[in-house]
């Protein structure tokens, strides 16, 4: 027993498409900003907080990567000055990633050219409702998620 037509294409499609906008969204981050995409995703993710920190263990927690993972791509960014990182006070085995003024200004140069290359290659290809309807997908999906962890 396989996948019937219907569930080939949409699963397909989805894997497909994957993998052609995460190969493009790399090649695109590496021509303008020179860094990975993982790479930006940590300082995306950064941005996000309150003093622009995060524990490493929580950014493991939300990106693709592994705790030894995001590790290294700390270390790389620690390396380029866009990233430092600071012990845990409350716990001494943990550490904070946490956004320099370097990382910061490197992140905003960064997501204006990704956003542009967004809404080029992925936003402007569906309208409001299509969108709004996707979103709820993802959201389920994420849901779905939720319920498996408790």
């Amino acid at each position: 027993m396989g996948f019937s037509q219907i569930e080939q294409d949409a699963w397909g499609g989805f894997l497909g498409t994957y993998s052609r906008i995460n190969r493009l969204i790399e090649e695109d981050l590496q021509n303008h900003s020179h860094i990975t995409h993982v790479e930006f995703e940590i300082l995306l993710r950064l941005s996000w907080e309150e003093g622009h920190r995060l524990r490493i263990q929580d950014l493991a927690a939300q990106s693709i990567l592994t705790r030894s993972g995001v590790s290294r791509v700390v270390e790389r960014l620690e390396k380029a000055g866009l990233v430092k990182r600071e012990g845990a006070s409350e716990d001494r085995r943990g550490a904070y990633a946490v956004l320099t003024e370097d990382g910061v200004a490197r992140f905003q140069a960064a997501a204006q050219a990704h956003i542009a290359f967004v809404r080029q290659n992925f936003l402007s290809l569906f309208n409001d409702e299509e969108l709004k309807q996707m979103s709820g997908f993802w959201k389920r999906l994420e849901n779905q998620d939720r319920k498996n962890e408790s």
